[in-house]
């Protein structure tokens, strides 16, 4: 698989795939015609393609702020031509040294709610028949009334719509986001003066809310940060500056995330959608030695996402991985 990983492989492939629909059309008759004849049961199984997957979001997903916004964005296609990498980006990476095969789409834009999607990137949602769609809303629910879950469930469960009536067993999961330290410990904010965790808890409600009248599935991202914070990982207020020996899970707008914490975001998604413990990647693995973490917190965020990923009730699995090639990761 690794030594596939080159761009210009992923180019060809993207060309192949659009040329094998129509030899696919035609194995497909000739299987009819021979099974007609009595030989179906020598024939060989057609090749399978790789998995596609759309995330959907806003800069919580293209992981504004940081230098993932542009990370390994040859690997994933930008339905907006805007050559955005982000978390997307990572979840690529992570199924490569998985030996898992994505084609990895996104359609993101700042400030944006899923409704906002739905009324300006129509022909970008139908672009193709997707198998799983990762939806990312507003933060704070609704922009005009932080903390209310009815914008979100509405357009999740209108999203949903328009995406079964391509594919009625398209798999969706929505991204349940993270506290942010400017809406709890400023006067401003919508959770001032309550525990870190409270946003994001309310935002779990509100997720779970929406999927369960759509049919999807939550993926906790928010409660991995805040199991970040309650294990003494991450820094639980970063206005009053960092302890010594932990990470600022937020950037330096205390709003969106740090590398480490659109990192930890991409763990979680990723033992959310493919059912892979996320350990299984390694202390050494690429795309966080490349962003300059150590091996010790790429292997204590994979176990935080890991264990958040289980008392959700999401189990995931094991799957063993040969040492990453990483030098081919380009």
């Amino acid at each position: 698989m690794r030594s596939r990983i080159a761009a210009g492989f992923w180019k060809r492939k993207s060309s192949m795939v659009e040329a094998g629909k129509g030899k696919g059309a035609q194995w497909t008759r000739a299987r009819r015609v021979l099974a007609s004849l009595g030989v179906a049961c020598c024939l060989a199984a057609s090749p399978a393609l790789a998995e596609n997957i759309l995330f959907v979001g806003n800069s919580f997903t293209f992981a504004a702020g940081t230098p993932i916004m542009q990370f390994k964005s040859n690997f994933v296609t930008d339905l907006n031509r805007n050559g955005t990498g982000g978390v997307p980006a990572l979840f690529k990476l992570f199924t490569l040294q998985a030996g898992l095969d994505y084609d990895v789409f996104l359609e993101t834009q700042p400030g944006a709610g899923i409704d906002w999607h739905l009324k300006h990137r129509l022909p970008e949602l139908r672009a193709r028949r997707w198998q799983t769609v990762v939806l990312q809303s507003y933060s704070t629910l609704d922009e005009k009334r932080p903390g209310d879950g009815a914008l979100l469930a509405k357009s999740v469960g209108q999203m949903t719509e328009l995406v079964r009536k391509a594919n009625p067993d398209v798999k969706v999961k929505l991204v349940a986001t993270w506290s942010r330290a400017d809406q709890t410990y400023q006067e401003s904010g919508h959770w001032y003066g309550k525990p870190i965790d409270a946003m994001a808890n309310d935002v779990r409600a509100a997720y779970d809310k929406a999927a369960a009248g759509a049919r999807a599935s939550v993926i906790p991202v928010g409660e991995a940060w805040s199991r970040a914070i309650r294990t003494g990982f991450a820094d639980g207020n970063p206005y009053d500056g960092i302890d010594a020996g932990k990470v600022d899970l937020w950037g330096d707008d205390h709003y969106h995330a740090s590398i480490h914490g659109y990192y930890l975001e991409a763990l979680t998604i990723f033992g959310g959608v493919t059912g892979v413990d996320p350990r299984s990647l390694g202390a050494k693995e690429c795309a966080g030695t490349e962003l300059g973490m150590t091996a010790e917190q790429i292997g204590a965020l994979e176990q935080i996402a890991f264990d958040q990923l289980a008392a959700s009730g999401t189990a995931t699995r094991p799957r063993a991985i040969k040492t990453a090639d990483c030098a081919g990761l380009h």
